[in-house]
């Protein structure tokens, strides 16, 4: 193992979310949740706890991104790719009135390696599985995660099962084929099982959730702190009113959160932004926890189009971040996501259906707190969706019968 001493991270242990906040040492990470306060029925995740006192000349604003690895969980130099600094977006033109004003910016995670928001989190889940001398990292995912553990995985010289269903998009799977990782189809509830099995196969190592309450890998969530300084620094070290965050587990939300909360604990922002949740109508765990007065929730599996948040148990964080931003806990139903993919196309954002209802509850949010931009996430490009197969009539190549064409086909007079 690498001495954390060559790194420039002030990771000091990872911390309990469950009572009393039990701490732990660095390594090895607790892949199933705290092993002190988890119950049969809440497993409760933890993080990494830093050495904010050491701290040297921590700033978000432009030119000072080399101080931000003190913040960030030890990186194995063979962790290498590349991650993060994605644009934002105007497109305040297409959002709703009473948005407009404040400025609407969308965080465009499309731009990654593989064209979604799970590089961050793979960059350091990878690198712990380095740091702790696993041959083979084990991924339960139907889509996004599993895609980014395996380009991650192969980068860093590592072998990669990818745990997914039959049905999982083919974008998915070529990819996940492409970056040279292993597939194994197996239907939605057996995949948990299967990744506790290979877990007993020494040299294998998990970057997915174990358990039932999603805790997930303790490095994960701590990459999406980027995403918060990121943002500070494209609005010169000064947080926006709101983040509008696609949700499933959480991970990315808590992330973002937990960043913004950084920058104000050093006192270089006076407060925290409002953290929206937006999860589909259809489902909505987190949403219905806090309806419920619960700590988490489990919902029915009802059919949505929003694949990249259709979860059916919410996060223990998640719900964390929402509450101690005073955030807003959204649904948004499958129809209001198609109407705001469609819209936010002709601004040439094309993405998952999951951000595109991120878009769509900005029309559900009353008021904010604060004054300032609205930044909305897109975690993913609409390229992996499932394609639709489409009956196409052919043309003819002479003018009037492409002007006929148009016509009859978009009611575009040319």
């Amino acid at each position: 193992m690498l001495s954390i001493n060559r790194m420039d991270s002030l990771a000091t242990g990872q911390i309990s979310f469950g009572p009393g906040n039990p701490k732990f040492p660095l390594f090895p990470s607790h892949l199933a949740g705290c092993p002190v306060t988890s119950t049969a029925k809440m497993q409760y995740p933890l993080e990494l706890a830093f050495d904010y006192e050491k701290a040297k000349d921590v700033r978000f604003t432009e030119g000072a991104r080399s101080s931000w690895q003190q913040l960030l969980p030890p990186l194995h130099p063979a962790s290498s790719m590349p991650v993060g600094f994605t644009p934002l977006v105007d497109i305040s033109a297409v959002a709703p009135p009473q948005m407009r004003d404040r400025g609407v910016y969308i965080k465009d995670e499309s731009r990654n390696p593989t064209w979604s928001h799970k590089d961050r989190l793979n960059k350091y889940t990878i690198s712990a599985a380095l740091l702790e001398e696993a041959s083979t990292i084990i991924v339960a995912s139907s889509g996004n995660h599993g895609v980014s553990a395996a380009a991650m995985a192969s980068r860093a010289g590592l072998n990669c099962i990818v745990i997914t269903m039959p049905d999982v998009s083919p974008a998915f799977r070529d990819m996940i084929v492409g970056y040279g990782a292993f597939p194994v189809f197996l239907p939605v509830d057996a995949r948990w099982p299967a990744m506790r099995a290979l877990r007993e196969v020494p040299g294998t190592y998990p970057v997915s959730n174990l358990t039932s309450v999603h805790t997930g890998h303790p490095w994960g969530a701590e990459g999406y702190k980027t995403i918060a300084y990121e943002i500070l620094e494209a609005f010169g070290g000064k947080p926006p009113a709101a983040v509008i965050v696609p949700t499933g587990y959480g991970e990315m939300l808590y992330g973002v959160f937990k960043g913004f909360r950084e920058a104000r604990d050093f006192g270089l922002t006076d407060r925290v932004p409002q953290i929206v949740s937006v999860e589909p109508a259809a489902r909505g765990p987190l949403y219905h926890a806090f309806k419920s007065g619960n700590e988490t929730a489990t919902v029915q599996g009802l059919p949505t189009i929003q694949g990249g948040t259709a979860s059916t148990v919410s996060g223990y964080r998640a719900a964390v971040a929402v509450r101690e931003s005073r955030g807003i806990p959204l649904v948004v139903n499958d129809d209001a996501a198609l109407a705001a993919h469609a819209k936010l196309a002709r601004q040439g954002i094309w993405q998952e259906y999951s951000s595109s209802a991120a878009f769509a509850a900005l029309s559900d949010i009353e008021s904010l707190s604060h004054e300032g931009p609205v930044v909305v996430m897109n975690c993913s490009t609409g390229l992996k969706e499932p394609p639709k197969t489409m009956a196409v009539r052919k043309a003819k190549p002479d003018l009037a019968s492409l002007r006929a064409y148009l016509k009859l086909e978009f009611n575009f007079d040319l």
